[in-house]
């Protein structure tokens, strides 16, 4: 079993940044790839960013490329998420998932997830 916990979150002003982290516990996820999603309220999970197992892959989406940057340390079992430029509508509970997947922008995919960190940015 593999438990992740993110920290990192917290409240910004626009244009400000935040960095998160998601640890890993139990097993080694030097193997997975590792994923950030996020949830507004009232809107469905989206994927946000992910990594390959060894950091040679990373993967965005749209909205965020540009703006924010994963990476990981597997020797501290931790994937981080930087996130600069932030805007009203990056405010969301970021969640990491961590899994073995082919498709890493499907959150199905993913079998391990943290519990989610809020991020909420004013205007």
């Amino acid at each position: 079993q593999v438990q992740l916990v993110e920290s990192g979150g917290g409240l910004v002003q626009a244009g400000g940044s935040l960095r998160l982290s998601c640890t890993a516990s139990g097993r080694t996820i030097s193997m997975y790839t590792m994923g950030w999603f996020r949830q507004a309220p009232g809107k469905e999970r989206e994927f946000v960013a992910a990594i390959s197992w060894t950091g040679g892959s990373t993967y965005y989406a749209d909205s965020v490329k540009g703006r924010f940057t994963i990476s990981r340390e597997n020797a501290k079992m931790t994937v981080y998420l930087q996130m600069n430029s932030l805007t009203p509508e990056d405010t969301a509970v970021y969640n990491c998932a961590g899994d073995s997947v082919s498709s890493v922008r499907i959150a199905r995919s993913y079998q391990y997830w943290g519990q989610g960190t809020q991020v909420t940015v004013s205007s």
